[in-house]
């Protein structure tokens, strides 16, 4: 029998991601000591205040039916409650619904509000997830550039006006991944009079809004700005705030008329949420932020040790004001994907190629911050005895 895959699965590139994590297994498997900064996968261990929510939680047999809808009453209070302490910004139930994690939302946007031939307007270097929603909905993807002389931000007056025409979607990511960019007020108030300009809605990926440095520079939400509300919604996950990858625990919040779509997707895809990791996640959200604080800490001085042990090398490092990324200039003569091979086989070091995530981004690799500082310090010091 012979088995033949959808042609717009045949478009899909291969998942960047699944490709280091096989390279890294392979390398495992020839006997190499690997140092994985590649996926941005927190190496920090979940907070033992919201094992123990789950435990209790999951002995309660109402947990154990299917979680329908767009999510505990409970859970999306939660939300609220949170948005209104960390952004000021105001938030309706209804204007939130729970995710299997900011992924799934982002994959299933495109399904309720793309139609064959509309153009979705997609950063680059940038998540994959943004092109694969495209294919998956036979929309057609605009890749806007993220520059280093734009600040990694895109350029919104450099987008053709046929484009603009037929544009739905604009995904946006700060803090960024992966250049761990952090988009200031005056973009986010230009963007929401772009989008009510062109009736072209706006995607806010915030999943790094809680790993910062700088206690008097907390990154911004799209939400917070007048009108914001009118044109977009935003993403956001458990995931890397409380380091809680595995759980799958998310939601969006926004334009209700836009959550409502993204909820009939849904419920036409999966049954919902877990409800003894939404009753997790409600423990997360209004306990003491000790566990958050402590984690950008340790980040902190991860960032530290690596950004100036690359500098000392000679490596072009901008300081990262948020996230757990590094974004770093490779070696002059090299390529992205040259740089990556090297580091593989001759430091047994895993990191992201740049070009991997967008044509942007070459010339440049990410290093995730998600390994000790024995490990950091250790990555150093092999990338010293590398001849380039």
């Amino acid at each position: 029998m012979e088995i033949h895959y959808n042609e717009k699965l045949k478009k899909l590139p291969p998942y960047l991601f699944i490709e280091i994590d096989r390279k890294k297994k392979e390398a495992i498997e020839r006997g190499a000591d690997i140092i994985s900064l590649g996926v941005g996968d927190p190496d920090l261990p979940t907070p033992d205040h919201i094992i123990k929510s789950v435990q209790e939680a999951v002995t309660k047999p109402i947990n154990h039916q299917y979680p329908f809808g767009s999510g505990l009453l409970s859970y999306r209070k939660a939300i609220v409650e949170w948005y209104k302490k960390r952004f000021k910004v105001d938030l309706s139930a209804d204007e939130v619904c729970a995710l299997i994690g900011s992924k799934e939302g982002i994959g299933h946007m495109h399904l309720g509000f793309i139609n064959p031939g509309d153009v979705v307007l997609i950063p680059e270097p940038g998540y994959p997830v943004y092109n694969t929603g495209t294919i998956f909905t036979d929309g057609v993807p605009y890749f806007m550039p993220l520059l280093e002389k734009n600040g990694f931000l895109p350029d919104l007056d450099a987008i053709p006006a046929d484009i603009l025409k037929k544009a739905k979607l604009i995904f946006i990511n700060y803090p960024n991944n992966p250049t761990a960019a952090v988009a200031p007020r005056e973009f986010y108030l230009k963007l929401i009079e772009f989008a009510k300009k062109n009736n072209i809605i706006v995607v806010a990926d915030a999943a790094y809004s809680e790993i910062y440095y700088d206690e008097n520079e907390k990154p911004l939400s799209f939400l917070e700005f007048s009108g914001a509300k009118e044109v977009g919604v935003e993403f956001h996950s458990l995931s890397k705030t409380y380091n809680m990858t595995g759980w799958r625990i998310g939601w969006v919040c926004g334009n209700k008329d836009v959550v409502a779509g993204i909820l009939k997707v849904k419920d036409n895809y999966d049954s919902g949420v877990f409800q003894a990791i939404q009753e997790a996640a409600i423990t997360a959200l209004t306990s003491s932020q000790e566990c958050v604080k402590n984690s950008r800490k340790i980040y902190k001085e991860r960032r530290d040790i690596l950004v100036e042990g690359l500098r000392g090398l000679g490596w072009e490092v901008n300081l990262p004001k948020a996230s757990f990324y590094v974004w770093a200039k490779v070696p002059k003569g090299y390529t992205s994907s040259q740089t990556v091979s090297k580091l593989l086989d001759e430091a047994a070091i895993i990191c992201t190629p740049g070009n991997g995530m967008g044509k942007s981004g070459e010339g440049y690799v990410r290093f995730a911050l998600t390994v000790n500082v024995p490990r950091i310090k250790e990555t150093v010091e092999r990338i010293s005895k590398i001849k380039w």
